[in-house]
């Protein structure tokens, strides 16, 4: 617990209790959570922008980076790994938090080192419910952000909203300045983003830089279960300016075009998984009573189409959907195994 500022430590009972009161859900947020010092060698020791994962979803290089294994960054990083899997650390998490049975990842799923540059933005959401892995329940998480000079003016503050979808949503604001600390639950309800990154034309140099990790438990209240669920993002409304007789300027048509390219986006995200869906069920039907040898022969031959087709190798949606019938008409424990093989590979970042 070095790592942490004695004063962090001395006072959980009244961070426990500024937990439980955080609106518009259980938050929490701690200046200078870490050791000045300690918390400067992490951002000396944060990686370079290109040695991150900056692909998204489609495979396209985008303005965010992420690095999930941090023990390999340098020995700062190799201190936190060792802090956060600790029972101290995670004794000292469940006081704060009233979460009895906080396990560490060891995958970091998802989280690591986070590097937004200008014109970044993310959506608000709620976060996947389940390791994708072991199945344990996602319940809390914990940033520390290493921005030496930041100004909500310039987006990319982290906003705590009561429900994006609402015309009356309340936002809480949380400006992610160096060794500020947000602990946050993750529940159905926990939904956060961060406006686009709009910097000023001196400081392009800079960029939103975070550690995110992430908690899990292997139980959770039934009241707080949902069906399991990927992440969930609600396109952005309109801002209010545009409104009855608002004239349209240049920088508003783009802003109109992004937005729209966004939720077309999403919207074909959308399709692809109910086409895949009616997929594996005309195949279902389409095999009836085929024994897994069959089964994996015609998951084979769908690849190869799938390859020949595209002309390049299939994505992991297709691998799944192709090969879902055979791998369902194994037996139990052979089925337990190659799920637990498929996970791993999926919790791997793709390059």
């Amino acid at each position: 617990m070095r790592a942490l500022s004695p004063a962090v430590i001395d006072v959980s009972a009244d961070l426990a209790a500024q937990f439980s009161r955080g609106e518009p859900f259980r938050h929490l947020v701690i200046d200078d959570f870490l050791q000045p010092a300690f918390a400067r060698r992490l951002l000396d020791e944060f990686p370079q922008f290109e040695r991150g994962n900056a692909r998204n979803e489609h495979g396209e290089l985008g303005g965010k980076s992420v690095v999930e294994q941090i023990r390999a960054l340098g020995p700062a990083f190799a201190d936190v790994d060792t802090l956060i899997q600790s029972s101290d650390f995670l004794d000292w998490l469940s006081r704060v938090t009233a979460i009895p049975g906080l396990l560490y990842d060891r995958h970091y799923f998802g989280g690591g080192t986070h590097e937004n540059r200008h014109g970044q933005e993310l959506d608000p959401h709620v976060d996947f419910n389940r390791h994708p892995e072991n199945g344990w329940h996602r319940r809390l998480n914990l940033i520390v952000y290493l921005n030496p000079e930041w100004h909500d003016d310039w987006g990319g503050s982290l906003e705590l909203h009561s429900g994006p979808r609402a015309d009356d949503n309340r936002i809480k604001l949380v400006t992610p300045l160096f060794n500020r600390c947000v602990i946050f639950e993750t529940t159905e309800t926990s939904w956060h983003g961060f406006s686009r990154i709009d910097l000023p034309d001196d400081r392009r140099m800079l960029s939103r830089r975070s550690l995110a990790l992430y908690f899990y438990t292997r139980e959770r209240p039934a009241e707080e279960l949902g069906p399991n669920h990927s992440t969930i993002y609600v396109d952005r409304p309109l801002p209010a300016r545009f409104a009855p007789g608002h004239v349209l300027s240049d920088s508003d048509v783009d802003e109109l075009r992004v937005l729209l390219k966004r939720r077309d986006m999403h919207n074909e995200r959308l399709y692809e998984e109910v086409m895949r869906l009616q997929a594996t069920i005309d195949q279902a039907r389409a095999l009836g009573d085929a024994g897994p040898v069959q089964l994996f022969i015609h998951g084979v031959c769908v690849l190869l189409q799938t390859a020949r087709r595209q002309r390049r190798m299939p994505d992991r949606p297709a691998i799944k959907q192709a090969m879902t019938p055979f791998v369902n008409a194994l037996p139990v424990r052979l089925r337990s195994l190659l799920r637990t093989i498929w996970r791993r590979w999926i919790a791997a970042p793709a390059r």
